[in-house]
């Protein structure tokens, strides 16, 4: 799940995912050249991150379980990646 806050130029942009069984989960997006960034586990287990991203642009991203298993929002549309899998689509 994907929430936004518009400011001016920048959006705050929370990443929230859900995953059994998962331990640790990381967020790396094309806003900064595909970096792991870990998220941090909320009490019910969600895993969440806020990143401020600047508006009027388009982002790939995608979620990475402490499995190494590439995982995408289902809240968003998909492209594919030249690695064969998909890529989650961010329109801000």
């Amino acid at each position: 799940m994907i929430k936004v806050k518009k400011n001016g130029k920048k959006c705050w942009v929370t990443f929230t995912v859900s995953a059994d069984d998962c331990k640790g989960m990381s967020l790396k997006g094309s806003w900064d050249d595909w970096k792991l960034s870990p998220m941090k586990q909320k009490k019910n287990g969600d895993f969440y991150i806020t990143k401020i991203l600047p508006a009027n642009s388009l982002y790939e991203f995608g979620y990475i379980t402490d499995s190494s298993d590439w995982i995408t929002d289902d809240t968003l549309p998909t492209v594919s990646s030249p690695f064969g899998s998909l890529n989650s689509v961010l329109e801000l």
